[in-house]
């Protein structure tokens, strides 16, 4: 079994509180492995997340992700990492809960809410705490898996925290098979898309990469809807890949069976002619197709970009942002650029769109 994503773990699990020390003030999110609720602590008063994992379907004791994501924030103190403050149960045995500190903001809320991108000193400064995390993880073998701005939070004092361990794995001293299928699709590394069993934290800088870019345009960079044309997205933004530039890509299984129109020019420049020579060099560092050569969290924190002008800002003097809904637009309908994939006897179109953007949010800098 690759990563035995559906195994179950007997584990003891340091029960700190009861559940009913809380109360749940409404429920601000969902995902595979888990409810996200907003809940203030009845004997502080301090406002906190609570987040109730998904046991129902769990006989025998706690599904390993849940496992791996509570062991992986037991062992991690770092700022730009959301803090685990401990872990408490319901009245029956499928009831537990994890317990964060609470951030109001998320990075997909802002960019969907803005009417115009952030700023390059602000972009510059959340990119910096979002490399910040990644090099403290991948120091200690950890790869996150499932980068994307609905799992990036932000405090009232302009600090990024990186959030939802669910996918989270260790990828040394010893290889093993792991899922392909993570990550969610427009922040998915090409090395996962064509079928890789064996990978590392490269995954996480190929999702900080398109971060970066969505950030500079409040737009994803790769917005497809399939493994097929989110390949396609990238051919056509960065050349198409090949074994030149990716040596080792014709070991992986989805390589043989791919055909791409051949688009051998690298366009991220026309794209963002705003960015400066030195920020154009940081993002196809990290937008680099063979994950052997794509840069590192502790280079990218090291990278010229972050020391030119303008310089990051200061944490303090970040925007602030009114509260509201944290749930980002799902779909972004048909775009003017429609790429077509050459396939045996047939064509297929790929196309997306910017129309049906959430309305402005007031905002001050």
């Amino acid at each position: 079994m690759a990563e035995g994503e559906g195994a179950v773990v007997g584990t003891a699990l340091p029960v700190i509180q009861d559940v009913y020390d809380y109360e749940k003030l409404k429920r601000i999110g969902e995902g595979t492995f888990g409810i996200v609720y907003k809940a203030r602590d009845r004997r502080t008063g301090k406002i906190v997340a609570l987040k109730r994992l998904r046991l129902d379907r769990e006989r025998d004791g706690m599904p390993v992700t849940s496992v791996r994501e509570l062991r992986s924030l037991q062992e991690t103190s770092h700022p730009n990492i959301v803090a685990l403050l401990g872990v408490v149960t319901g009245a029956s045995l499928d009831s537990v809960f994890l317990v964060f500190e609470y951030c109001p903001h998320d990075l997909a809320h802002i960019v969907d809410r803005l009417a115009v991108p952030l700023v390059l000193s602000e972009i510059k400064c959340l990119l910096h705490q979002l490399l910040s995390a990644l090099a403290y993880l991948h120091a200690r073998w950890t790869m996150h898996r499932d980068l994307k701005p609905s799992n990036l939070l932000l405090d009232e004092h302009g600090q990024l925290k990186v959030c939802d361990f669910g996918l989270v794995r260790r990828w040394a001293p010893r290889p093993e098979p792991l899922t392909p299928g993570v990550t969610t699709l427009w922040y998915r590394s090409p090395e996962v898309l064509l079928g890789a069993r064996q990978y590392d934290g490269a995954v996480d800088l190929w999702a900080a990469g398109c971060i970066f870019a969505e950030l500079l345009r409040n737009a994803p960079l790769f917005p497809a809807r399939t493994e097929l044309a989110m390949l396609a997205a990238m051919g056509g933004v960065l050349g198409s890949p090949n074994t030149r530039i990716w040596p080792s890509v014709g070991r992986l299984p989805g390589w043989t069976t791919l055909q791409l129109p051949d688009q051998p020019h690298n366009h991220l420049k026309q794209r963002f002619p705003e960015l400066s020579v030195s920020g154009i060099d940081l993002l196809n560092k990290l937008l680099t197709y063979d994950p052997s050569q794509r840069i590192s969290a502790r280079a990218a924190l090291r990278h010229p970009f972050f020391s030119e002008h303008p310089l990051p800002k200061a944490q303090e003097f970040m925007p602030t942002f009114p509260s509201g809904s944290t749930t980002r637009k799902p779909d972004w309908g048909l775009r003017l650029v429609t790429l077509v994939l050459c396939m045996p006897g047939s064509l297929y179109s790929v196309g997306w769109s910017e129309e049906g953007r959430a309305q402005t949010l007031a905002w001050r800098r």
